[in-house]
C-alpha cells in the first residue's frame, strides 16, 4: 500500500512559478513508475507528466512541454513538478499517481492516487 500527499498548490499570477511537492509514503516508492495527472472544472481529468523508477525516463504532455518539468528524489520518496510561466488554463485540481507497473505517460495502470492539490491562475 502506497499513500501520497500533495503540496504546493496554491494561487498564483499568470506567468509566474509553482513547485508541487508530492511525498510517498511506504517501503517501494523507488520501484513505481509516478505521474501527474490534472482536472480543470468541467473537464475531464488529463494527464500531465510522468516520470521512471529511476528518473532517466520523463514525459510531458505537449500542454505542458517545456514549462513543467517532473523530477523524483528516491531518498526522499518525493516526486515534484516544476511548473514555469502558468497560464490560466492551467488552472485545475493537480494529482499524484504511482503505477507498479508500464512506461512513464498517460497509459500506465496507476494504482495509487493523492488526495489532489489545488492550483489556480489568475489572470
Amino acid at each position: 500500500q502506497v499513500q501520497l500527499v500533495e503540496y504546493g498548490g496554491g494561487l498564483v499570477q499568470a506567468g509566474d512559478s509553482l513547485r508541487l511537492s508530492c511525498a510517498a509514503s511506504g517501503r517501494s516508492f523507488s520501484s513505481y513508475v509516478m505521474g501527474w495527472f490534472r482536472q480543470a472544472p468541467g473537464k475531464e481529468r488529463e494527464f500531465v507528466s510522468a516520470i521512471s523508477e529511476n528518473g532517466y525516463i520523463m514525459d510531458h504532455a505537449d500542454s505542458v512541454k517545456g514549462r513543467f518539468t517532473i523530477s523524483r528524489d528516491n531518498v526522499k520518496n518525493t516526486v515534484y513538478l516544476q511548473m514555469n510561466r502558468l497560464k490560466v488554463e492551467d488552472t485545475a485540481v493537480y494529482y499524484c499517481a504511482a503505477a507498479r507497473f508500464g512506461a512513464p505517460g498517460p497509459y500506465s495502470k496507476y494504482d495509487y492516487w493523492g488526495q489532489g492539490t489545488q492550483v489556480t491562475v489568475s489572470s
